[in-house]
């Protein structure tokens, strides 16, 4: 379990050091400024990936991260206000961005595994990809327009 904690570390570090960059590239968010939340992530991260090693049932991993990201930012837990204050150095798209990049090396470097799901695979995929497209702009139409941004 040790060896595994350290080999989650080691790539949400580099996750985490390739996000910063992005988000001073893209965003004008010093890395400095990012460090404290960045640090943060890859501790919920951790802790997520530890809690579906040790607790029983089938609950994926990235729903324990998403519960202790919520319960930490809750205004009523202790510290809130610097997750919040941290986290919103962050932007979402620098954090996407290495991680889709990571996606795709590896689909590509796997593509003659990927060919034998057959086009019912790369179909529903595709059905996928746009349906969260869609879902998203969607939502962010929404969200704009009651803002009156646009």
């Amino acid at each position: 379990m040790l060896k595994d904690i350290r080999e989650w570390f080691l790539v949400l570090l580099v996750f985490g050091v390739s996000a910063a960059f992005g988000n001073w590239l893209g965003y004008d968010v010093l890395p400095i400024m990012a460090i404290p939340g960045m640090l943060l992530l890859i501790c919920v991260s951790i802790l997520g990936l530890i809690l579906e090693k040790i607790l029983p049932g089938n609950v994926p991993s990235v729903g324990y991260i998403g519960i202790i990201g919520i319960i930490i930012s809750m205004p009523w837990f202790p510290g809130s206000s610097y997750v919040v204050e941290w986290t919103n150095h962050i932007n979402m798209l620098a954090l996407a961005t290495p991680i889709l990049a990571y996606a795709g090396i590896s689909i590509g470097k796997n593509w003659a595994d990927f060919r034998k799901l057959g086009v019912r695979s790369v179909i529903v995929a595709l059905m996928a990809f746009l349906g969260t497209f869609l879902g998203s702009a969607i939502i962010a139409e929404i969200i704009l327009r009651v803002q009156g941004i646009i």
